[in-house]
């Protein structure tokens, strides 16, 4: 009898678990939107759904551009979804806070954690030596320039150094309309001030040993006026002040700009826009010493700890960064892979990929991490930073005083990060 109770309620619970799971809605922010990116994870959802029949995965996509602030106001308000998407300077803000899960113990029972790169697992565990997220994909800074403006207007070919860069720019710039950089002074511009910078200084390294900032350094400061001196000769649109992703990678599709410093994810509307000889793709520029300093960020997944769906949280979000999942994801967003398996896919084999693959390959090229793992790295370069370059810009405050000022913020987060 009591044999049978005990089946009983072991038939009972597992039945109530199951209509637990059935009753399940997963919400998951996205903020990589895109007409391909969103048209990979609808598949790979609708794949989870039919594996886990009964649950639905809300998705909530958030354009870039305005992503840092509407997810912000979402967690303010107790808005909390299960999976989030954390870009790199996002995940040091959001773990610090106590919002982020820490993925250790399902890493250690994941059987794919194995096949992941080194350089995945060290960015993961980026905050505190503990992976809050999980990396989808590297973006690598790489040189779009425009063929047939650089024709037109005599630039023999693409520039390998800052200075034919600039040279560049002001040749295409004479041309009528036409305008030799595709200047991003809005959302995300700090990553192109950072690269310029360090290029200037021969040397991409933010802190000294007791956390301050090199940023008001006169190296990294003339690489800051080099920016400035663009927008002043009118090297770039003037509404380039205001530009994101978005505005950047139309101005050189249409033939606006000749010149673009951006990721992998930009093949994808080119491709649509352009003829495949109408662009090429190189390494950036040099600067100092031979050297170049492209930023290196990543996108990632996390699960919110105040889910109370964790372990499928977990389940869904191991389905998306699969190996089978992630080389489709990667391929539609522009980044390169986090499995070691994929770096052999016929998929990057396109020639335009070899300039992020020379890139990483380069003796003299060094990617540039910026302390995306300061809490305060998130409001600084979602928020602060673009305040303060597009003053200077506008000529409003000059390159001194925008390093002096950036220096200040980030020797401030960096040492209360180093005094803790």
């Amino acid at each position: 009898m009591i044999r049978k109770m005990l089946l009983a309620a072991t038939l009972l619970s597992g039945f109530w678990a199951s209509q637990a799971q059935a009753d399940t809605t997963l919400r998951f922010v996205q903020t990589n939107t895109s007409d391909e990116s969103l048209a990979v994870l609808n598949t790979l959802i609708k794949k989870f759904e039919a594996e886990n029949p009964g649950v639905k995965v809300e998705l909530i996509s958030i354009p870039w551009d305005n992503s840092f602030e509407k997810f912000a106001t979402m967690i303010a308000a107790g808005d909390i979804p299960d999976v989030a998407e954390m870009p790199d300077n996002w995940v040091a803000l959001y773990a610090n806070a106590g919002h982020l899960e820490n993925l250790e113990p399902y890493l250690e029972k994941w059987e794919h954690t194995k096949d992941l790169n080194s350089r995945a697992l060290e960015l993961a565990r980026k905050v505190k030596d503990t992976a809050y997220v999980i990396p989808y994909g590297f973006f690598v800074k790489s040189l779009f320039y425009n063929k047939k403006l650089f024709a037109e207007a005599g630039v023999a070919g693409p520039p390998k150094t800052v200075d034919e860069f600039m040279e560049a720019a002001k040749k295409v710039s004479a041309l009528p309309g036409k305008f030799g950089y595709c200047l991003r002074g809005g959302s995300g511009s700090f990553n192109g001030w950072a690269m310029m910078g360090a290029a200037a200084n021969g040397d991409n390294t933010f802190f000294d040993k007791d956390g301050k900032s090199a940023l008001g350094e006169p190296g990294w400061v003339a690489g800051f006026q080099n920016l400035i001196d663009i927008y002043k000769n009118g090297w770039a649109p003037k509404d380039a002040v205001n530009w994101g992703y978005k505005e950047t990678v139309a101005g050189f599709y249409s033939g606006t700009c000749a010149m673009l410093d951006q990721d992998a994810d930009a093949l994808a509307p080119m491709a649509e826009h352009m003829g495949a000889d109408d662009f090429g793709v190189v390494p950036m520029p040099k600067g100092k010493d031979g050297k170049a300093f492209p930023v290196l960020s990543y996108g990632a997944w996390g699960i919110m700890a105040k889910s109370q769906n964790k372990e499928l949280a977990w389940k869904f979000l191991t389905t998306i960064d699969s190996p089978e999942a992630d080389p489709l994801w990667t391929k539609a967003v522009g980044a390169l892979p986090i499995y070691t398996s994929a770096e052999k896919d016929p998929g990057y084999a396109d020639p335009k990929y070899r300039a992020w693959f020379d890139t990483l390959a380069d003796k003299d090229t060094t990617p540039t991490l910026t302390p995306s793992y300061l809490p305060e790295y998130g409001l600084f370069a979602g928020s602060t930073a673009v305040k303060l370059g597009q003053q200077a810009l506008l000529g409003q405050i000059t390159a001194e005083e925008l390093g002096k000022q950036w220096a200040e913020h980030l020797t401030k987060a960096q040492q209360k990060y180093l005094a803790k």
